[in-house]
């Protein structure tokens, strides 16, 4: 049978190349995200591989009513929401005693209340799919601590947090609530690192590119379609023992989870 999957952040990296991978698995996905190009362009490349899509854009996920208006379109035209992926984020810089109130209220407004609120709106309609499947993609960060981004990891210390409380109260329903936690991923968010690596350190791209790969074990960045992947075992019948977790995507930077 097939089913409906909505990912947040769908228009680029991590977000698209689950939106991506859904669709070939066979889910109708509604691609969710603030702006319409980008989204159609995933679009585009599902139909073209033969897979069904829906671009929700206007789709602000720090905004309540945005959040409802867009759950309750993405039901009307593709049917109850059995899959929700929360992606949408972003992960500005700054050392904390640089990092001002607006900077820490934008970052934990979209990477925790964001997953907060998309999933308040969606967990009726997950419910009614049955066997539904809840993922957010939270981050390394949220599993250890790094300098410079003391906002970002806190918000995904908290989506972490968030995760595994509500895998304990859906514990007894057919509900699963997992997070990933992708290391350095080769996507465009990882642009605004290589910029700010650059501009405090004088190291070229290169350079700041091949520090941030060391950081893994296996020597490398992590690719979009790994946590993509991931994603799509946690939300098949597979993996209906698996909840409550938060699964590092990381090549072996983070033990544990």
């Amino acid at each position: 049978m097939t089913r409906h999957a909505l990912v947040t952040g769908a228009g680029s990296g991590i977000g698209k190349a689950i939106a991506l991978r859904l669709a070939a698995d066979g889910h109708i996905v509604s691609l969710a995200g603030r702006r319409a190009a980008p989204l159609e362009a995933v679009r585009g490349d599902i139909l073209a591989a033969g897979g069904q899509a829906f671009v929700r854009d206007g789709f602000d996920v720090t905004n309540p009513q945005a959040v409802e208006q867009g759950i309750t379109a993405a039901i009307a035209e593709a049917g109850e929401i059995a899959v929700l992926v929360n992606c949408a984020g972003e992960a500005p810089s700054a050392p904390f005693e640089k990092t001002d109130f607006a900077l820490w209220q934008r970052v934990l407004s979209i990477n925790l209340t964001g997953v907060y609120l998309v999933t308040q709106a969606a967990l009726a309609s997950v419910r009614r799919a049955g066997n539904g499947r809840i993922v957010n993609v939270a981050s390394t960060a949220g599993l250890t601590g790094y300098a410079y981004v003391s906002a970002y990891c806190a918000s995904k210390h908290g989506v972490i947090g968030l995760t595994r409380a509500l895998a304990l109260e859906l514990a007894r329903t057919d509900v699963t609530v997992n997070a990933v936690c992708p290391g350095f991923t080769d996507t465009p968010l990882i642009d605004g690192a290589l910029d700010t690596i650059s501009e405090k350190t004088g190291r070229s791209r290169e350079e700041a590119r091949a520090s941030l790969a060391r950081s893994n074990p296996q020597g490398r960045l992590v690719t979009p379609e790994e946590v993509a992947h991931t994603v799509s075992w946690l939300v098949s019948e597979k993996a209906t023992a698996i909840t409550g977790q938060a699964i590092a995507v990381a090549g072996g930077e983070v033990l544990g989870g």
